[in-house]
Formats: structure tokens, C-alpha cells, sequence
């Protein structure tokens, strides 16, 4: 069954992580973390399968970003 493509918030993210705010966003910037989608003009969120799948191996992710797929 497909995983539902919901949007999450920062507080919901955090929990999922275990991961300080700013480095949520240090990472975001260096591109090793999911980017935010806007939800509004002022809200923003995390397509929870990003999360999920950064989570489950962060390393693997920015492999799989960045289009290699070294070791």
C-alpha cells in the first residue's frame, strides 16, 4: 500500500529526527536534509515519505539526491 503523501510540520519533524531546529535547517542548506514545500503564504511543511525515507538511512539519501550511487 502506497505511504500517504501528507505534510508535516517542524515540531512533527523534529520528533521524527531527533534533530535541533537549526540543524534541520544547516542541513536543508547544505542540501543533506528534504527541502520544505509551501503550504500557504506563510506556512511551510515536509512531505512526510521524504521525511520517512531520510530517516530510515539519512547517508543513502543524499546519495540517491545527489544521483550517485557510490558503495
Amino acid at each position: 500500500m502506497p505511504e500517504p503523501d501528507r505534510i508535516i510540520r517542524l515540531r512533527t519533524v523534529l520528533a521524527l529526527t531527533g534533530l535541533s531546529r537549526s540543524i534541520i535547517y544547516r542541513k536543508i542548506a547544505e542540501g543533506r536534509f528534504p527541502q520544505q514545500v509551501r503550504t500557504s503564504v506563510n506556512g511551510a511543511g515536509w512531505r512526510e515519505p521524504d521525511i520517512n525515507r531520510w530517516v530510515a538511512d539519512p547517508v543513502g539519501w543524499m546519495r540517491l539526491r545527489c544521483g550517485s550511487m557510490v558503495g
